[in-house]
């Protein structure tokens, strides 16, 4: 129930973050038009990619609810993680276009309205700080909440550095800050989404989880009783936050109903010390060698059947 709680209170702060991002990218793009400021159209479109994550980590966050079907056999948790990575691509392409921009700018400044970015930044910078108050407790564990917050805060940053910079061309009348202000902010939007690009790639890739070593766990499933080796071990995210692993683990020749508590030890500490819930174990009880290409079972020359020859009759 308090988990069914907070997704929905997670919900709510999206929807109305949007609304209230969307409504503020329209101000900041009247305002820089009438201010004749590229920071502030800048802005405003940086703005207007967070209101797109907003409206993607929404979108994530419906599909990530959806229960597995007969199709989607693991349910939909890269939604989320997809929507964060095309994301991440607009940022990095509108980033592009601010710098084109300033550059033609640096070439000829052209005077600005300095009140009213000191204005409608002040108001950005509030507008920023609440989303990402009421984002923060769930940016940590999904990364397309974090997506969403980690933009917020670049815009933040962003829209401090306008303030800064209004003073300046208010005290000193140096417009040529304007487009330096713009090519600040193209530097945070590449710098909110590289690391975003880099971690959904990483799963869409079905890489190691961020944070993870494979040798780290291979050694905590030998620590546990019963496991003499594990080999063909590979793990993977199916979403921002849920992990997978599957691999053979070697234990005694004993029966089945013996080797179900070494599951339950195996599968629990998987659980606890790395938050990998989804698993595929499979018992073995040959000895095996061990390579990249798989296992190849060695068996003993008693066990080995005779050549047919030796295996016919006499004729």
């Amino acid at each position: 129930m308090a988990h069914r709680n907070h997704r929905l209170r997670l919900g709510r702060v999206l929807v109305a973050s949007l609304v209230a991002t969307v409504a503020f990218v329209v101000l900041e793009v009247a305002a820089g038009l009438k201010a004749n400021s590229l920071a502030l159209l800048s802005d405003a479109g940086h703005n207007f990619t967070d209101a797109l994550a907003l409206a993607l980590a929404a979108l994530g966050f419906y599909f990530e609810s959806r229960p597995a079907d007969e199709i989607k056999t693991y349910g939909y948790h890269r939604a989320g993680v997809l929507a964060a990575f095309v994301n991440a691509l607009t940022l990095l392409g509108l980033a592009g276009f601010i710098l084109w921009e300033s550059y033609h700018r640096l070439r000829a400044p052209r005077p600005v309205d300095d009140l009213i970015m000191l204005v409608v930044a002040a108001l950005g910078l509030a507008l920023n700080v609440a989303i990402m108050v009421g984002l923060h407790r769930d940016q940590g564990h999904d990364l397309n909440v974090r997506a969403a917050y980690v933009h917020m805060l670049g815009d933040a940053l962003g829209s401090i550095g306008i303030i800064a910079g209004a003073v300046l061309i208010r005290h000193l009348g140096w417009h040529v800050i304007d487009p330096i202000l713009s090519i600040f902010i193209a530097g945070l939007i590449i710098w909110t989404a590289w690391d975003i690009v880099r971690d959904t790639l990483n799963i869409l890739l079905e890489g190691l989880p961020r944070g993870m070593s494979l040798e780290g766990v291979a050694q905590a499933i030998r620590q546990i009783p019963g496991v003499k080796d594990v080999h063909d071990l590979h793990i993977w995210s199916l979403g921002t936050s849920t992990h997978a692993l599957s691999c053979h683990v070697v234990i005694a020749d004993v029966p089945p109903s013996e080797s179900a508590p070494v599951l339950a030890r195996l599968n629990r500490m998987l659980a606890e010390r790395f938050d990998i819930h989804h698993t595929t174990v499979q018992f073995e009880h040959t000895d095996c060698d061990i390579s990249l290409n798989g296992c190849t079972i060695l068996v003993p020359a008693r066990q080995r059947p005779e050549p047919l020859s030796r295996q016919l009759p006499p004729k």
